[in-house]
């Protein structure tokens, strides 16, 4: 498809398609079988540019591993309600080894946070001492 919304390799700016082909050579895929995020982002190809290099410097092992980004990634997104970032990012948490007993546990912290997010802003709770940072 290549409808406006979403740009395929083919019809991309060269500038996109730039990005498209370090994707996917990261990926070890062909330029066309990039997401469709990235097809959408391509609609502006400097916005692809500056997300992709933001992508590249976050979600690389570092003191966290990937599966745990990937986890963390999955919980901003069911709070935020990304549906394409769920899917995606549980498919890549999957992959990275997250079982269907950690899915659950995160899902379990995911609701209690938020819902313990909202009481504390609700009542709006002062921050103890002891958890202020000198």
């Amino acid at each position: 498809m290549s409808d406006g919304f979403l740009i395929e390799y083919d019809a991309a700016a060269p500038e996109a398609k730039a990005v498209f082909d370090e994707i996917a050579a990261a990926r070890g895929i062909d330029p066309r079988q990039v997401n469709n995020f990235w097809k959408a982002m391509a609609r502006h190809p400097a916005q692809m540019r500056r997300m992709w290099s933001t992508m590249r410097a976050v979600m690389t092992d570092g003191a966290l591993d990937m599966r745990t980004k990937e986890m963390i990634y999955l919980a901003v997104s069911v709070t935020n309600a990304c549906d394409y970032c769920v899917a995606s990012h549980t498919a890549q948490a999957r992959k990275r080894g997250m079982t269907e007993d950690m899915f659950g546990e995160l899902m379990a912290v995911v609701g209690l946070a938020n819902e313990t997010n909202r009481l504390a802003n609700g009542y709006r709770v002062p921050v103890d001492d002891v958890f202020k940072v000198p």
